[in-house]
C-alpha cells in the first residue's frame, strides 16, 4: 500500500487541521510513494524504537510524539536527532507523527472511555467550525461517585499503573472528573472553571498540585507516559481494521524512567 494512501487514512482519523499551532505533525521523514507492507508503532521515535523498526524490516514508523519538533538547521550524525533522521533515510523508512491532532481527535475520547466517563464535554476548546467544537481533554461525570483514593485505584487498574501521584484529601468524594492525557499543567484552570472535582493528567509539579487543591481541585498525576501509552494499542487496532493487508508491529510498552 502506498505511503500516501496510509497518510490519507491517518488524516481522516485525526485531521492535521486539529493540531495546535506549535506542533509538527504528518510525514516528517521519507517518501509518499514508498510501498508500505509493514508498519511499526510506538509512542516516541527513540534510537531503540528505530532500531526495532529496522530489525522487523518496517517500511513505515508511526509515533505519537514528533521526533522533529523545533526547527533544525542541519542533519548530522553527531546530533541525536540528525542521527535518527539519517538512519530512517538509510533504511528507507517513512516516518509519520500524529501528536496534538490525535490528542484532539482520538486520545481525548479514548482516555475518557478508559474511565467510563459519561455526559462528557471538551475540556479546552482548541478548534471550532460551523459543525461544532473540539479540543484537548474531556470533562464529564463518573458512573459512580467515589473517594479520591478509590478513584486512584480505579485509574491504576484501568491504565495498568503501579503508582500515581495524588494531591488532595484521600476521602474527598469525586463525581465530576476531567481527564487530559500528557502534560496537563495548562488544563488545571479549565478543569476548575468547569467545576471538576478532580483532574487526571500528567507532569504536575509541587506548586501546581498544591495550588489546585487550594482552589478545590484534586489531582491524580498518572504520568505523561502512563495515559498516553494507549496510543499504541489504539493505532494498532486502527491499522489492523482499516488496512488488513499491512503487517503491524508495536513497541513494548515500558516506562521511560524508574522510581527507586
Amino acid at each position: 500500500m502506498e505511503c500516501a494512501l496510509i497518510c490519507e487514512s491517518l488524516e481522516e482519523l485525526s485531521p492535521k487541521r486539529f493540531a495546535l499551532s506549535f506542533d509538527n505533525v504528518g510525514l516528517l521523514v521519507g517518501r509518499y510513494d514508498k510501498d508500505v507492507k509493514t508498519i511499526y508503532i510506538a509512542l516516541d521515535a527513540t534510537d531503540e524504537v528505530i532500531d526495532a523498526a529496522i530489525e522487523c524490516e518496517a517500511d513505515m514508523l508511526i509515533t505519537h510524539h514528533p521526533m522533529i519538533f523545533s526547527a533544525i538547521k542541519s542533519v548530522r550524525a553527531d546530533d541525536f536527532i540528525g542521527r535518527r533522521i539519517l538512519k530512517l533515510a538509510k533504511y528507507d523508512i517513512s516516518y509519520y507523527a500524529m501528536h496534538t491532532n490525535f490528542d484532539v481527535m482520538g486520545m481525548a475520547d479514548a482516555a475518557a472511555d478508559e474511565i467510563d466517563l459519561i455526559e462528557r464535554d471538551v475540556l479546552q476548546v482548541t478548534y471550532e467550525d460551523e459543525i461544532g467544537a473540539e479540543g484537548i481533554g474531556r470533562i464529564g461525570r463518573l458512573r459512580e461517585e467515589m473517594s479520591l483514593i478509590e478513584l486512584c485505584d480505579f485509574v491504576k487498574e484501568r491504565f495498568m499503573l503501579d503508582t500515581v501521584k495524588v494531591f488532595g484529601d484521600p476521602d474527598r468524594l469525586c463525581n465530576i472528573c476531567a481527564i487530559s492525557p500528557g502534560s496537563g499543567k495548562s488544563m488545571i484552570k479549565h478543569a476548575i472553571e468547569k467545576g471538576a472535582d478532580v483532574i487526571i493528567t500528567g507532569d504536575i509539579d509541587h506548586h501546581e498540585g498544591i495550588d489546585s487543591v487550594a482552589q478545590g481541585l484534586c489531582v491524580i498525576d498518572a504520568g505523561h507516559f502512563g495515559i498516553e501509552k494507549i496510543f499504541v494499542p489504539y493505532m494498532e487496532e486502527f491499522i489492523r481494521r482499516e488496512m488488513p493487508e499491512i503487517k503491524v508491529y508495536t513497541h513494548e510498552m515500558t516506562s521511560p524512567f524508574m522510581v527507586l
